[in-house]
């Protein structure tokens, strides 16, 4: 017999301001207890010491999760030239030194390489699997980790401040996969120099920005208001880059129990050669109706196919 999850059944996410003292997998954590939720994920992991956006998905919005993981991203962060670090930021240790300090024209020339599509290798203290291990741990034994070169794009990389000669203040669009910490490596050795990130904060996780964000004390307060739903966004909040398609409450009630849906017999042609063209995942759109998610669904041959039911 299955075992009764404890927690209320809450759905929807919440916008979390993470500190940098906690890991992702900590906070989300920290804020599941304190919403007495009975079920959680979130939508795209901080490196510890970063701050800032971690969207945490409750109940069926679990599963919208990798929407959220690929939606698009802003991040603020600083670096300090001179010294490089094992894991790229100021919570390693210094294992290369120099006396280069790049001038803001260097810098400049520099980021240009850095926009569109380019190659980049993860920090070996990362979160990606080698050999069904992840990268940190094997980088805490002692082990040298060969991590491939991955693509990722840079929709806009722009130096915002220099508090100092050692300092640089950046702010960047990206895509999904993209790693701080090795653009501000490979930045610091494109100027002649060695460099990590000494401040991180993610400013923004597709519609999720900080002025929808609250810090664990502002949702303690909450909480302790007895209104923690009132911070929920809707299930259906990264899904905004799928087209929809709305549908009649038979319809919808076919999808729901695994059932498809016919669209041979229905007028809405244009909608129909949307789905055929939807990005992310091909021909996945959200079926709707009366204005309520009802799931996730692909078009296979004429007909809709549920690939996750949202039942709210």
């Amino acid at each position: 017999m299955a075992r009764k999850r404890k927690g209320v059944p809450r759905h929807g996410w919440l916008v979390l301001d993470k500190p940098g003292t906690m890991t992702s997998t900590q906070a989300m954590a920290k804020v599941r207890w304190m919403m007495n939720a009975e079920k959680a994920g979130h939508g795209g992991t901080l490196d510890p010491i970063a701050t800032g956006i971690l969207p945490i998905a409750f109940g069926e919005a679990t599963k919208t999760v990798q929407y959220a993981m690929d939606g698009h991203k802003t991040y603020r962060f600083v670096m300090k030239f001179g010294e490089a670090t094992d894991t790229d930021d100021r919570a390693g240790q210094v294992i290369a030194t120099s006396d280069v300090r790049p001038t803001d024209e260097q810098i400049e020339k520099a980021l240009e390489a850095f926009q569109g599509l380019i190659s980049q290798v993860p920090p070996q203290y990362s979160a990606i699997k080698v050999d069904g291990e992840r990268a940190y741990d094997l980088a805490r034994e002692g082990e040298a980790v060969e991590l491939a070169a991955r693509t990722v794009r840079i929709d806009g990389f722009h130096l915002t401040g220099r508090p100092d000669n050692d300092h640089a203040e950046f702010e960047v669009e990206c895509g999904k996969g993209t790693y701080m910490r090795s653009l501000a490596r490979d930045l610091a050795l494109a100027v002649g120099t060695v460099g990590h990130i000494t401040v991180l904060r993610r400013l923004s996780v597709g519609p999720f920005t900080l002025a929808n964000a609250v810090t664990l004390e502002q949702l303690e307060q909450i909480v302790a208001e007895g209104e923690p739903d009132r911070l929920l966004m809707p299930v259906a909040a990264p899904l905004d880059r799928l087209p929809a398609i709305d549908l009649t409450p038979v319809e919808a009630d076919r999808l729901r129990h695994g059932q498809g849906v016919s669209l041979l017999r229905r007028a809405d042609l244009d909608r129909l050669e949307a789905l055929r063209g939807a990005g992310g995942e091909e021909g996945t759109a959200l079926a709707l109706t009366e204005g309520r998610p009802v799931a996730l669904v692909r078009l296979e041959g004429g007909e809709l196919k549920p690939a996750r039911v949202l039942n709210l």
